[in-house]
């Protein structure tokens, strides 16, 4: 069992496991490392994911949380997860596991490519409401983005989605062109609704310049911080001996704080309840102006809405309205339009219910999907 075994994707490892460790993720290690056992572990919607325990030419062992995925989008997965927790380690190593290294896959087939990470055992609780928010709202105050911007380096995934964070000196810039990119990509996915594109250009227009544009007018301004990008309870672990919480599945970039939080008003999550948000703004106080705050905060959500239908596609569709119906929400409020003018408004037989299965405040473990993240904090890091 000590053996290193280089195998075909379509070969199985009898003794070690039933993963293959190819010559592409051994060359991440040091000359001589050997694989303990490499098994296949957790699911995933978007990649296959592993355990893997080597031994060191030392004699030294270890083990990583190993997932891999297929063909472009399986680079830009892997390469945006790799970077966006390697940011949010290097600000706080005890919020976000090690991660080891990514690259691609050798051998025949389809290119495929991975991600190595520190494998940490993690139980099932959702997260402590004190410790996830003060290690949060540290995390946002500590960073500092290299280039004195909001963005990131490299275009992370939230989902299966690339996001679109080339750096810019403005928020409100930035947040556009982020929300324009995820709403083209939607009308991609699901195709063209009138009504939606109406209000999407009253938003761009108006209501982002407004509503975000305050935060860096009259004397104000926002600092960059280092956001998690898609934290919901699915995307947190609490550790078995410590009781230290640690987040991972990034799709960080730097941005107004606030923007984090953006994905709690989304009713479909458990950190939806109202304590993980009335803790964070404990712990950071909302910028100014605060009497803007929820507002703010919807509109980041409809950001995470719109990437919700993106990644769901018809399954999403719920999701799509809820954006629709709070972007006529800011729109009223902050650039009306005029007497008849407007798109035509939701009425009750348009609307389509949200799939029972995906609303994880409505059962924990009630599908594949949040069976998967039940199984990746009960038993570890996954995806």
């Amino acid at each position: 069992m000590d053996q290193v075994v280089r195998v075909s994707e379509a070969e199985v490892l009898p003794d070690l496991g039933d993963f293959p460790i190819d010559d592409g993720i051994l060359a991440k290690f040091p000359p001589g490392t050997q694989v303990v056992s490499a098994n296949r572990y957790g699911l995933s919607q978007w990649t296959i994911t592993a355990r893997l325990h080597v031994r060191f030419p030392d004699g030294q062992t270890n083990r990583y949380f190993l997932k891999t995925a297929k063909g472009e989008v399986g680079r830009r997965l892997m390469e945006g997860e790799f970077h966006a927790i390697s940011a949010l380690h290097n600000v706080d190593n005890l919020f976000a596991p090690k991660p080891h290294a990514w690259g691609k896959r050798s051998g025949p087939g389809p290119e495929t490519y991975f991600f190595l990470l520190q494998y940490i055992d993690m139980s099932d609780r959702f997260p402590n409401p004190n410790q996830l928010c003060r290690r949060l709202a540290q995390l946002h105050r500590n960073s500092v983005s290299p280039t004195g911007k909001f963005g990131f380096h490299i275009n992370t995934c939230q989902g299966k989605t690339q996001q679109s964070l080339e750096w810019e000196s403005s928020w409100a810039v930035l947040f556009t062109k982020m929300l324009k990119h995820v709403a083209q990509e939607d009308n991609k996915t699901n195709g063209h609704w009138e009504a939606l594109d109406q209000l999407e250009s009253r938003i761009f227009s108006h209501v982002i310049p407004r509503l975000l544009g305050a935060l860096e007018s009259d004397g104000r301004s926002i600092k960059p911080c280092l956001i998690h990008g898609d934290l919901w309870e699915g995307n947190t672990g609490t550790t078995f001996d410590t009781g230290n919480i640690y987040t991972f599945d990034a799709a960080s970039f730097y941005a107004h704080n606030e923007m984090e939080i953006g994905d709690w008003r989304c009713f479909y999550n458990n950190i939806h309840n109202k304590v993980y948000t009335r803790t964070y703004l404990k712990n950071y106080a909302p910028s100014e102006p605060k009497e803007e705050w929820d507002d703010r905060n919807r509109m980041y959500s409809i950001y995470y809405n719109i990437l919700y239908s993106v990644n769901h596609g018809s399954q999403g569709t719920a999701i799509r309205q809820v954006a629709f119906e709070d972007m006529y929400y800011l729109v009223d409020k902050f650039a009306p339009f005029a007497a008849g003018e407007g798109p035509l408004r939701l009425d009750q037989s348009q609307r389509v219910a949200f799939p029972t299965e995906a609303d994880h405040t409505a059962t924990k473990f009630g599908s594949a999907e949040s069976s998967a993240y039940a199984a990746k904090m009960r038993e570890g890091v996954g995806s």
